[in-house]
């Protein structure tokens, strides 16, 4: 786990002071890694690099970057891990090593198999910039589902690369022009997915790809094509091949996430898990404890405020696996005093507010281990999301009716304000069926009420993952690009439209919103975070089993649970899904009206010149009057506020 920036340039453009550039760039970045750092120039060729040293693997001088290959033709930043670094070194056999960490062993590789042969056979989390030296190219990766960041662009002639846009800011001669067709998409899903970026010119290399530039590429301001190494959207085709009983494939299941696991506990210094006491956390912390003697390192955080706490649910399972756990009950002073780092820790706009708990749990963990496994994954992989039962239900039960119907349904929904809908199901939830107890039951009625009035049932996923419906709309100048949701080429060919929810959830929510939240949280305190769920290999057995080993009797990760249940009583588990949140509606009617006030201001709002103050300062009066919930609405216009105020 590091961070990496660099340049690439025509000769002629190679600036002079190219050694002090390419350190601040990297300098910018130091909180990904913050024991050691260094650079590499070929001014002749134009390039430079840099990294940023978080040690997890060989802690000695032997593990420096920038390293250079045996034979000297490449050299390599990388971030990230390779789990699977040992056994790639038992199949290049006799190699002088030189210390045993990922990145020599990565170097060795490219040299003996290429680039490509070797993206192939990694298992691990990576963004890597590899210089080849005889050709004068440089070669941009990514992993396989998008777990580490990576960067690049041209940009006042040169072609930029980094772990994060901080880096590229940190250029002497960066031109940071926002991109309004950006902004109008992270307006719609609360983060920008890649390819984009906030700024024009500037992109996500997308994951499971690569793409290599040459000196005629620079020097022309020419882009490649990007390469795909490995495609979810293959995997998810190649379907059901798994035809084992239900009890095969309970033990298959088990066998790849505890080799996923094992390999991702192999460190070299302190390791711990983040523990929410829900299915996929406790899986990963129940195959921890039984690699080892000892007590695993478990962090949770809580609040008190109801429906918001997941501790004492957490705090159930470390006990019964007998784990080494530490809990935080967060007051929302100390959750809010999170706020003004925010533009800080995303530098880019990012709006899923469950970024404020995420940084939390992570800066708990932090005072204890400097490596973390999480997790993530599990939902998209095995159907846990709400989405994946209320789209297909809405519409086998409701799409018959005309829209008109429809669209009367949803304003009764909306008639009465979440908080009283709220009441509602808290007064019969004792009478109503588990699969009818929802956290927020108000909320979700009102997501409800926004998509009931489709045409199809892929507008009603387009509208669960929705904030703003029309933020074109909202942006002054505003557009939205195409993306994977909205381009059905992208769309993997599937039967079953859950099917179809978790593959799109897999290679835009998943890399876009999740792992983002979780890097940079976790990056911000200098904390490697890993995700065995997200092991390619486990991926892949996922899609190989049939629709019901994942979603049975109106609730998801069904095959899950059952490995779990080997580890941990179903009691302990059993209970309705809660999201990673945080009271924001009620923050921003109290303690942070004042503050969210002076970034919605019209003024202000009109003199920034990228939104229409009409719309927001009508949900902004409807959100203080109680009378509808737009704190997700309103937080995306928050974050891009708070954002520009920092940065620009």
């Amino acid at each position: 786990m590091c961070g990496l920036a660099g340049f690439f340039t025509a000769q002629s453009a190679f600036p002079p002071e190219a050694s002090v550039d390419v350190r601040a760039m990297a300098n910018a970045i130091l909180h990904r890694g913050p024991d050691d750092s260094g650079a590499w120039l070929d001014e002749a060729a134009g390039i430079a690099v840099a990294h940023r040293r978080l040690s997890i693997l060989d802690l000695s001088p032997a593990g420096h970057q920038p390293m250079a290959s045996t034979n000297g033709r490449y050299v390599l930043v990388f971030n990230g891990e390779i789990y699977n670094h040992l056994l790639l070194r038992e199949q290049l056999g006799a190699v002088p090593w030189r210390g045993h960490s990922d990145t020599e062993t990565l170097l060795a590789a490219f040299e003996t198999w290429g680039i490509e042969p070797t993206l192939k056979m990694t298992v691990g989390m990576f963004a890597i910039a590899l210089w080849d030296r005889e050709h004068r190219s440089l070669t941009l990766a990514r992993d396989r589902l998008g777990e580490k960041p990576l960067y690049y662009g041209f940009n006042r002639g040169a072609l930029l690369f980094a772990s994060e846009l901080k880096a590229m800011r940190a250029y002497p001669r960066f031109d940071g022009s926002i991109d309004r067709g950006a902004l109008s998409l992270f307006l719609r899903h609360n983060a920008i997915p890649a390819p984009y970026s906030i700024y024009q010119g500037i992109s996500k290399l997308l994951p499971g790809t690569f793409i290599t530039f040459k000196q005629q590429d620079v020097a022309e301001q020419h882009q490649p094509s990007v390469q795909p190494y490995w495609s979810a959207k293959e995997v998810a085709e190649r379907g059901q091949g798994f035809d084992g009983s239900e009890a095969d494939c309970r033990i298959e299941l088990e066998r790849v996430l505890t080799q996923s696991v094992r390999g991702q506990m192999l460190s070299d210094v302190p390791l711990g898990a983040f523990l929410s006491g829900g299915v996929d956390s406790s899986t990963v912390v129940a195959l921890m404890q039984g690699q080892t003697s000892r007590p695993v390192k478990t962090f949770t955080i809580g609040f008190n405020e109801e429906g918001y706490n997941e501790a004492e649910h957490a705090h159930a399972v470390a006990r019964h696996l007998h784990t080494e756990h530490t809990e935080w009950y967060v007051t929302p002073e100390e959750a809010q005093a999170v706020i003004p780092r925010l533009p800080t820790l995303y530098d880019e706009p990012f709006a899923d507010s469950s970024q404020i708990p995420t940084f939390l749990v992570s800066q708990l963990a932090r005072q204890h281990v400097t490596v973390s496994l999480s997790g993530d994954g599990g939902d998209e992989l095995f159907g846990g999301y709400n989405r994946y039962f209320w789209a297909m239900n809405i519409w086998r039960r409701l799409g018959w009716a005309p829209r008109s119907l429809r669209a009367a349904v949803a304003g009764i929904l909306t008639a009465f304000p979440p908080a009283a809908w709220n009441r509602v199901f808290q007064g019969f939830s004792r009478l109503l069926p588990a699969g009818l107890r929802y956290a927020n039951p108000g909320d979700k009625l009102h997501k409800l009420a926004e998509i009931l009035a489709v045409r199809r049932p892929e507008e009603i996923y387009l509208g669960l993952v929705s904030h703003w419906k029309q933020p074109a709309g909202v942006v002054v100048g505003g557009f939205e690009p195409p993306t994977i949701l909205t381009d059905r080429g992208h769309w993997a060919e599937l039967p079953d439209f859950e099917q179809r929810m978790m593959y799109l959830d897999t290679v835009t929510y998943l890399p876009d919103d999740i792992l983002t939240k979780v890097d940079r949280a976790a990056m911000g305190v200098s904390l490697e975070t890993r995700v065995p769920l997200l092991d390619h290999r486990v991926l892949e057995f996922a899609w190989s089993l049939p629709l019901s080993m994942k979603i049975r009797h109106g609730q998801g990760k069904w095959l899950l649970r059952q490995v779990l249940y080997q580890h941990v009583p179903k009691d302990l588990i059993e209970r309705p899904k809660m999201g990673f949140g945080i009271p924001l509606d009620q923050w921003l009617r109290g303690p942070l009206r004042d503050w969210a006030e002076d970034l919605l201001a019209e003024d202000r709002l009109r003199r920034g010149g990228f939104f229409d103050p009409a719309p927001i300062r009508g949900k902004w009066a409807e959100h203080l009057n109680g009378r509808r919930n737009w704190s997700y609405y309103l937080w995306d216009v928050l974050m891009f506020n708070a954002w520009k105020r920092q940065w620009h």
